[in-house]
């Protein structure tokens, strides 16, 4: 993609979320799709375009830690007549959607491949930047395992969008020619299934899948890549289970308990919460295909929600900002901000869609922070977000600016 110019942005407050307020007085210039200079002095550029922010707030862009831009159905299953053509072509206008509510990058936990990001990168599609984990694996029967009961045979994957987007791997020998399969096929992370799920048709909350075993091997096969393992868990025994053995992120986790969050928080594991999945798939879901016993496991969770952030607070979980919303409901994504209100401050919130979601996607230093060196990815709020948490609302009404690697996506100020 051709090098974006120098970019002056001045007349703003700064919020960058490592502080507790925004500062006013602040200039920041960009150039070559990186942060590089941020001063509270006038900045002296003869090159750069100068943006007027009147007095905006500038931060960073936001990140989604749990999203699926494959999975454009509420119910799943319909996804099984979908081909991977298809499915891509599906993906666009959700990924779009997500960079106009401010979220520039997003971690995908299960189903988008290297083809869809090389695509995001490449400026084919518009769309924020992809961390993918490939296809999400269980065991069978599991959460992954969307088959019917008279469905003896996997299907294939080029014309099947449910199997593009699931493996079904059983045995530590399979569990780790799986692991090793999306690893090779570039996936950033793997992500397993240790307990049952909303969205499965036979699978109980409660119940255990994958063996001690399987687990192991997966985040070892992960780990001598470089990479690391999250796992898709309901139950304190899940999330025990899986921590255990060295998953470093716990993906829902809404029936977290004290002792499984204190062995979270001593292995400095990360917690992704996304109670926005829940609420809206209450009460929209049904119109959607969603089945009752699907939507009787979604009301178990529902309630725990609020109170697996309170119990992750008191014992010093960090915990990441995701939305997990499928098919049509996507449009809901930033709706995890007032949700979470409820028993977290505002600053915490952001955190979470920022630098702590930056810690979780292994950005550190490059995203979720406003300092020289990092991406330019930015977005500029028509207030200030500490005192209205709505200025993320209404697919970024109220951002002026969006800025992903120095570009513009979105510039009302021009």
């Amino acid at each position: 993609m051709p090098t974006s110019e120098p970019i002056l942005f001045k007349n703003l407050n700064l919020l960058d979320p490592r502080w507790n307020e925004p500062r006013g007085g602040y200039e920041v210039l960009v150039e070559g799709g990186h942060i590089k200079e941020v001063s509270d002095k006038a900045i002296k550029s003869a090159s750069a375009r100068k943006v007027d922010c009147g007095k905006r707030t500038l931060m960073p862009g936001l990140i989604d830690c749990h999203v699926h831009v494959y999975l454009s159905e509420v119910n799943i299953r319909m996804l099984e007549s979908i081909p991977v053509s298809l499915l891509a072509a599906r993906s666009a206008p959700l990924m779009l959607g997500m960079l106009n509510r401010g979220f520039t990058s997003v971690r995908d936990t299960g189903g988008a491949d290297w083809g869809i990001k090389e695509a995001v990168e490449k400026g084919h599609l518009p769309g924020p930047r992809l961390f993918i984990v490939g296809r999400a694996i269980g065991p069978t029967g599991g959460h992954s395992d969307g088959r019917r009961r008279t469905d003896y045979f996997k299907a294939c994957r080029c014309c099947d969008g449910l199997s593009f987007t699931m493996a079904i791997a059983d045995g530590v020998d399979n569990v780790r020619a799986a692991v090793r399969e999306e690893l090779r096929q570039g996936a950033d992370a793997i992500k397993i299934m240790v307990s049952g799920g909303v969205a499965s048709p036979y699978d109980p909350l409660d119940s255990r899948q994958f063996s001690l075993g399987e687990i192991a091997a997966a985040v070892e096969e992960a780990q001598a890549f470089n990479r690391y393992v999250l796992a898709h868990a309901y139950t304190p025994e899940a999330i025990t289970r899986a921590v255990s053995q060295g998953v470093r992120t716990i993906e829902h986790g809404n029936l977290i308990d004290l002792p499984a969050a204190k062995l979270l928080a001593k292995n400095k594991g990360y917690l992704i919460a996304n109670l926005v999945a829940y609420v809206v798939m209450k009460e929209r879901a049904a119109q959607f295909g969603m089945s009752a016993d699907m939507l009787a496991k979604n009301d178990k969770v529902l309630e725990g929600g609020l109170r697996s952030l309170e119990i992750c607070k008191k014992v010093g979980v960090k915990v990441g900002y995701g939305s997990d919303l499928l098919g049509q409901l996507q449009n809901e994504q930033s709706r995890e901000f007032l949700l979470r209100s409820e028993v977290m401050t505002p600053i915490e919130i952001i955190r979470s869609a920022t630098t702590i979601a930056a810690e979780i996607i292994r950005q550190e230093g490059k995203l979720g922070i406003v300092e020289p060196g990092a991406h330019a990815d930015l977005i500029v709020v028509d207030g200030n977000p500490l005192k209205d948490l709505g200025l993320f609302q209404d697919q970024g009404e109220h951002l002026s600016v969006i800025m992903k690697e120095g570009r513009f996506h979105k510039n009302r100020l021009a």
